[in-house]
């Protein structure tokens, strides 16, 4: 595998998958649709994973019970995917996918990681992350959604992106929407969806292991598929760093739902080393705005073009290319 996810052949015959948001909640919720070049072989995989289930009547999976404390000690020395791959690809299913083998898993999980140029942080990310995960008895896939050059990053269209595509694969259940400079400090962090939306990454290091403040909902969040529909989404308004989840946290807010947060020596991680990223100058702005534009800002409003997947054995990878408009300051 190459030491970057761009893989110049595979982009000569690009995966089409064109998206302009959707119109009705039936349009993605009942039934997973396939489309482009892997869509056949994706049909028959699904097939006989319910086959499977059929013909072996196994226990449901119940939550891993921990003791007071059990730490995750994360491994961050740098390995290339290769390596990543080589350790941990025999232990899951294609695309980054793994489920339990004893049990029937209660919680299907789609990790959704947007992306742009962080290729050691992806290796790290791939190599702690799946262990973590495994052992907590439950179904999930790790999507990489990596935007095209030429527009400022947008975290929060890509996280949309990401929704929707892992939509066409599988009806998740839980969506968990993850930067991929952060990794979990306790297994006790329980990748499920709650009730209500949660904040996951609650004490980060670099900010002194606290919540900067009471509404903050950046970094690691899980949401219902239901919930995520609800509020339709991220906006898409928000390119360059900062106030998307903010925004997203208003949007909880107004449609009567609150966070959910473990305690703070629980939901602990550390943050990667990287340098800042530019802010961008419209971010307070488009959060102002963003109350009255919740029903026409999001999903339903997303346009982007998939020019490249592939299923690595660690993780799905998406190159998408936005089609919506940057505004300048």
């Amino acid at each position: 595998m190459p030491g970057k996810i761009e893989d110049d052949c595979l982009r000569k015959q690009p995966y089409k998958s064109n998206v302009t948001g959707f119109n009705n909640i039936n349009e993605i919720l009942p039934v997973p649709s396939f489309t482009g070049a892997n869509a056949a072989n994706a049909s028959e995989s699904l097939e006989q994973e319910n086959k499977n289930i059929t013909e072996v009547t196994l226990p449901a999976c119940q939550e891993p019970v921990y003791e007071e404390s059990s730490p995750f000690v994360p491994n961050i020395t740098l390995e290339s995917l290769d390596v990543v791959e080589e350790q941990l690809g025999p232990l899951l299913e294609s695309g980054g996918a793994f489920k339990p083998k004893d049990c029937n898993a209660k919680h299907h999980v789609a990790i959704v990681v947007p992306f742009r140029d962080r290729y050691a942080h992806l290796s790290i990310f791939l190599r702690n992350m799946h262990p973590f995960l495994m052992k907590q008895n439950i179904t999930y896939r790790i999507f990489i959604i990596e935007q095209t050059n030429g527009q400022s990053f947008n975290r929060a269209a890509l996280m949309n992106v990401g929704f929707l595509e892992a939509m066409k694969l599988y009806p998740w259940d839980c969506f968990i929407f993850h930067d991929v400079d952060l990794l979990p400090l306790d297994n006790r962090n329980l990748y499920t969806c709650p009730r209500q939306p949660r904040h996951m990454s609650v004490a980060v290091d670099e900010f002194n292991y606290r919540l900067p403040y009471r509404t903050i909902f950046g970094g690691v969040s899980a949401m219902t598929r239901e919930h995520f529909v609800l509020v339709n989404g991220f906006s898409n308004s928000f390119f360059g760093w900062g106030a998307e989840d903010d925004d997203m946290s208003n949007r909880l807010r107004s449609a009567n739902l609150f966070i959910a947060r473990y305690p703070i020596n629980i939901a602990r991680y550390i943050m990667l080393k990287h340098p800042k990223e530019k802010a961008n100058p419209k971010r307070y702005e488009n959060l102002v705005n963003g109350m009255h534009k919740i029903g026409t800002d999001g999903l339903n409003s997303i346009k982007y073009e998939i020019y490249s997947y592939k299923s690595y054995p660690t993780f799905s990878w998406y190159y998408a290319e936005l089609k919506i408009t940057e505004q300048k300051s």
